[in-house]
């Protein structure tokens, strides 16, 4: 992925001790998107929509759970290998690429994103590592 000079290029990653289809299910599929999808106790994402395709769009409504602050994780697929990668353009205009390489009963992920201007690159890069723990610890046990 290119990375533009405005915009630092930040990398999370994990392994997942499960297989490559179940992994790639837990990732896209709404109805375990929204048991995965937050970086801390304190949120949640009640509302998930995803059309996994070149051009198909996915909304994640992300929210904490006293009510006190909400906003959509939103964009647009731009590159779609079933089992092997997607790259999207938040609505933003950051991008995102996600590998999974299957390792014979497990799937490793690498995540690659474009920051944002708003938040220290420290904050952002714990909180997607969050997600993606959740999303291991989630798909591992279920």
């Amino acid at each position: 992925m290119k990375n533009s000079e405005t915009k630092p290029l930040l990398e999370i990653k994990a392994s997942i001790q499960a297989p490559i289809n179940k992994v790639w299910d837990y990732f896209n599929l709404p109805e375990h998107v929204i048991n995965w999808n937050a970086a801390a106790e304190s949120w949640h994402c009640p509302k998930a929509e995803n059309d996994v395709k070149v051009g198909g769009k996915f909304n994640y409504n992300m929210a904490a759970k006293d009510g006190s602050f909400q906003f959509d994780f939103s964009g647009t697929y731009t590159e779609v290998e079933h089992h092997s990668s997607i790259k999207y353009v938040l609505d933003d205009d950051r991008k995102v690429e996600i590998q999974f390489l299957d390792n014979n009963g497990s799937v490793n992920i690498i995540e690659r994103f474009e920051a944002e201007n708003m938040n220290p690159l420290e904050m952002q890069q714990a909180g997607w590592q969050a997600i993606l723990d959740n999303f291991k610890q989630y798909t591992e046990n279920n």
